[in-house]
């Protein structure tokens, strides 16, 4: 092998395009790996694979009928259900291509390190999926324990934007106006608390704990109870498939949910607004646009009984809307220092 170092053709220049080539196609692998995340729990398909990181024991769904008897022999408390181990096991086999995706940037990050180039963030990314695998088998392992679904969901939308972020770090990407920096970072803690919300809300599956809107429950404030609701010292199993929480606790997640997106309209949109007066009118277009589809499919998720489609449109578009806040407090806050 050539060593960069004498070989003329591999230049800083082409060292930096094969960067910016892995991790613009991790961009997309991570976030269809969230799409493919939320889809399967959204389907109850959370479970389809009894343990990790096989399937009844097969490095692929068993198809065969001695393999399906086999399997079903290994687990008799897991009824095999093909329909619920096939999204269970795409999404691994894409998490775990996005894993050794990430560890090849890491890999070409260290090696041929070029003035400018991110470091840090490379490295993060890998200590990120590793602990990300973990999670991934104790949601299976502790059977769809609420605060280890949540954490993971939150583990996928972090990696996702982390691989974003190191995106712009390898662009020309111009600055923005000083003066938007509390209001970008707000607007970045808002998003992230709207996410863990909606996390939990699915996890715990509350999210038709209110069939109705703009009322919950045909009432404005309907009992709650939201000391069961956020009770994160719950303790594990034996299986939260279905949820374990009454209607009260729920519904207390579900408005906590519908009253960060409140918060969100406000303090986003205010933000997409004062984007577009500092000069980046696209970027405040895309954020107005996003954040509008994200209400009109939340508010649809409940006036249509959370239909597959549209709740994992949901998911998919809260991830885009991250993305966008922290493209804004890339461009408040971007200096010339390594990442």
């Amino acid at each position: 092998m050539v060593n960069a170092s004498t070989d003329p053709l591999a230049t800083p220049n082409t060292n930096r395009r094969w960067l910016q080539r892995l991790v613009g196609i991790g961009v997309a692998l991570a976030f269809l790996v969230v799409v493919l995340g939320a889809y399967t729990r959204l389907a109850d398909a959370g479970l389809g694979c009894p343990d990790w990181p096989g399937c009844y024991g097969f490095m692929a769904v068993p198809g065969h009928a001695a393999d399906v008897a086999t399997a079903q022999a290994r687990f008799p408390d897991a009824t095999f259900e093909a329909h619920k181990a096939w999204p269970e096991m795409v999404h691994r086999y894409f998490a775990g291509t996005l894993g050794l995706l990430i560890a090849a940037i890491a890999v070409l990050a260290i090696r041929n390190r070029v003035p400018g180039a991110p470091l840090r963030l490379p490295l993060a990314l890998v200590g990120l999926v590793i602990l990300q695998a973990a999670f991934g088998m104790w949601t299976v392992t502790l059977k769809l324990w609420p605060q280890v679904v949540t954490t993971h969901l939150l583990g996928g939308f972090a990696t996702l934007a982390l691989l974003w972020l190191l995106w712009l770090r390898l662009l020309p990407v111009g600055a923005l106006e000083p003066r938007l920096r509390a209001h970008a970072l707000a607007a970045f803690f808002v998003i992230v608390g709207q996410i863990m919300l909606g996390g939990w809300t699915s996890s715990n599956y509350a999210a038709l704990a209110c069939p109705d809107f703009p009322m919950c429950q045909a009432q404005w404030w309907p009992a709650m109870d939201f000391a069961a609701g956020f009770n994160v010292s719950q303790h594990i199993g034996p299986n939260y498939l279905g949820g374990l929480m009454d209607s009260g606790a729920r519904a207390a997640i579900h408005i906590s949910h519908r009253l960060g997106a409140v918060l969100a309209l406000l303090v986003i949109g205010t933000l997409a607004l004062r984007v577009r007066a500092a000069g980046a009118h696209r970027l405040g277009m895309v954020l107005l646009a996003l954040l509008g589809c994200q209400i009109a499919l939340g508010i649809a998720n409940v006036l249509w009984a959370l239909p597959l489609a549209v709740a994992t449109a949901h998911n998919a578009t809260g991830a885009l809307l991250l993305l966008a806040v922290v493209s804004v407090n890339y461009r408040v806050f971007r200096s010339g220092s390594n990442l």
